[in-house]
């Protein structure tokens, strides 16, 4: 008898954590995105014949954050810069992080050889998780100078092993997420926007190295390019870029909160 007893308060404990966790899953919302239109002020980024990086990318990045603020209101845009200045990449990723972004959007432009053409969307490379996660060891070390940071950080030592293979396996996640929302940047910008999409690559950059949280760096097209200059410096080419990322970010949003 004592067993039964046992066995049923065990399985309704484990019916209502399971009722949690879907309560949790279906409360989940990609509530803030965090927009980052690159270089600015004295940083002009590349230059084509007649534009600079740093004008054409905020052109877009206003335009993209328009498009979510109007049709998907219950969204918080938040964007890097608003004006051609000059911010720094840590603040940049600081930015995102302040704000507990879902998402964070960093629009570029590309340069290489005047036949170079094409989008190419980039997550944070596999190859600089290790490196991520010796920055995070060194700056979470000082924690130990505050007082009951057991407590604070609901026990997180930065000194146990433990405690940053879980801190890994989170980057893992962030990882996993930054993948899916690159490839539908990609296919957006091949199968809608009519542009040749050069595919979802990894690189250790470090706006997307610092920021904790699904993060993409879009590369636009090719300022070196004289079509594509014309294109992406175009009324229509930057609305057919802007709603690219728009369409790509309102299936994410969808996707990520049926599967949260």
């Amino acid at each position: 008898m004592k067993n039964i007893v046992t066995v049923s308060i065990l399985a309704f404990v484990f019916l209502l954590c399971s009722s949690n966790t879907l309560e949790f899953k279906k409360e989940y919302k990609v509530r803030t995105v965090v927009i980052d239109a690159g270089h600015g002020g004295k940083d002009v980024g590349c230059n084509g014949k007649f534009s600079h990086e740093a004008h054409v990318a905020l052109d877009i990045a206003k335009q993209v954050g328009a498009l979510i603020e109007k049709n998907v209101p219950d969204v918080k845009v938040v964007y890097t810069r608003t004006e051609d200045k000059f911010v720094e990449l840590i603040d940049r990723a600081g930015i995102a992080n302040k704000n507990n972004a879902d998402l964070f959007i960093s629009i570029h432009l590309n340069a290489g050889p005047p036949t170079a053409y094409g989008t190419e969307t980039y997550t944070m490379g596999l190859h600089t998780s290790n490196g991520n996660l010796e920055v995070a060891k060194r700056e979470n070390s000082v924690i130990l100078q505050e007082d009951n940071y057991e407590a604070n950080y609901n026990g997180f030592d930065p000194n146990s092993p433990q405690s940053h293979i879980l801190f890994a396996l989170h980057q893992s996640a962030y990882m996993d997420n930054s993948l899916r929302f690159a490839e539908k940047v990609e296919r957006e910008f091949s199968t809608r926007a009519g542009r040749k999409s050069r595919g979802v690559k990894q690189a250790g950059f470090l706006v997307l190295w610092k920021s904790y949280m699904p993060s993409v760096l879009i590369e636009c097209g090719f300022l070196t390019n004289p079509t594509e200059e014309k294109f992406l410096n175009d009324k229509t080419g930057q609305a057919y870029i802007a709603s690219g990322i728009y369409r790509a970010f309102k299936e994410y949003k969808q996707e990520m909160e049926a599967m949260n």
